[in-house]
């Protein structure tokens, strides 16, 4: 039996608005409502949490691995339950689990693993994010140049396949690789396009925005920067307004001060969204971890090849709300909703997450004055 629970005691931030002297009702893993406590029914059961913010809880579109696996190469069931457990403990409820470019063989074994996870409704999966295999060599960062290739009749079959059996399915791809039609195709499959690892023109990537693609990933890095006689790929994220883009602020892959100029640029309905882009590290104390047959390093934050290319990042969610509040200067209420409603507007997934409203799925955070992680809950169920 699903009995109401009333969470007391904190402040109540539902996405949009805080609320206080309120309780957050939860009932069959979901937000029942808020209340004022003083018109609480008597038969509610009532937990005291002591003090802080209740915030929806935290949304990661791009986690490449946790707790010492990484998705590429461990593509099954078992490393996406190892992912998720690692990163809930930061605060983050809902997942998008990221393979980046890979053989066709381990991409059809990560897309089985992510059907098989929303079959068995693992808390805290959303879906896959396939980054690659149709990115800009030029471009490519840490992904090995080798498996990089154009998209074919075949790839979107697939596609379309296994977007008709995931939640959510995004697509990371250079604009320059993949044709206007082929964007076209793959969003009216339900795919979410995002532009990424991409040496485009202005007009190539303005194209795929017309076309379809929804988002940019990870803004700045491994893209066109902003000329001034060719915007590049920067200069499409930053002036389309319709498109969301993910950043990933750990103040190694984007600089504070490039992260505030991104922030006036910007001002919707398409938002900036906070991104992990995290390895196998988090939730570990491993030193050092493989990609490809190539060692990578961890240090100070950092995750590098030997030549002191980022691959990927050693970062949480929470540590990520941390540095836009600290370091950038964004209002606590504007960095909860870059973690967790934006990313969730992203994929048309609010308010299911992304919010606490009557109805939406009940996954929140508690956090204590300092920003510190005091509760998590998935889908109603506390986590220990």
């Amino acid at each position: 039996m699903n009995k109401r629970k009333a969470l007391v005691g904190c402040q109540i931030f539902d996405g949009e608005q805080r609320h206080d002297d309120c309780a957050l009702l939860i009932e069959a893993g979901r937000i029942a409502a808020i209340t004022p406590i003083d018109e609480l029914a008597r038969d509610v059961e009532t937990i005291e949490m002591g003090h802080g913010l209740l915030a929806p809880g935290f949304i990661d579109l791009q986690v490449n691995g946790g707790g010492g696996v990484l998705f590429s190469d461990q593509p099954d069931i078992e490393a996406i339950k190892t992912i998720i457990a690692a990163h809930s403990r930061f605060g983050s409820t809902a997942m998008m689990i990221t393979l980046i470019s890979q053989t066709p063989e381990i991409m059809s074994a990560a897309i089985k693993a992510g059907i098989a996870a929303q079959k068995a409704n693992i808390p805290g999966f959303l879906g896959l994010h396939l980054e690659g295999p149709h990115l800009a060599r030029e471009k490519c960062g840490a992904h090995n140049p080798d498996l990089l290739c154009a998209m074919s009749d075949s790839d979107i079959e697939t596609y379309k396949k296994a977007a008709a059996s995931l939640q959510q399915l995004i697509i990371t791809v250079a604009p320059e690789v993949v044709t206007p039609k082929q964007i076209s195709a793959l969003k009216q499959a339900g795919i979410m396009v995002s532009l990424g690892h991409s040496n485009a023109t202005y007009a190539q990537g303005k194209s795929a925005i017309m076309a379809g693609a929804g988002a940019i990933t990870h803004l700045f890095n491994a893209m066109s920067p902003l000329h001034h006689r060719d915007p590049g790929l920067v200069g499409v994220a930053l002036e389309n307004k319709a498109a969301f883009a993910g950043l990933i602020a750990d103040g190694h892959h984007v600089s504070t001060e490039t992260v505030r100029i991104a922030l006036r640029a910007r001002n919707g309905p398409g938002k900036i969204f906070l991104i992990t882009d995290a390895m196998s590290t988090i939730g570990t104390d491993l030193e050092t971890i493989m990609l490809y047959g190539h060692k990578i390093y961890r240090k100070h934050g950092r995750l590098t090849l030997a030549d002191g290319t980022l691959a990927g990042a050693d970062l949480d969610m929470l540590t990520a709300v941390r540095f836009m509040v600290k370091q950038v200067g964004v209002k606590l209420e504007e960095a909860l909703r870059m973690a967790s409603l934006y990313p969730a507007q992203c994929i048309n997934a609010a308010p299911e997450i992304g919010r606490l409203l009557p109805g939406s799925k009940a996954n929140i955070v508690q956090l204590d004055d300092e920003l510190k992680l005091k509760n998590v809950w998935i889908e109603g169920k506390r986590l220990q």
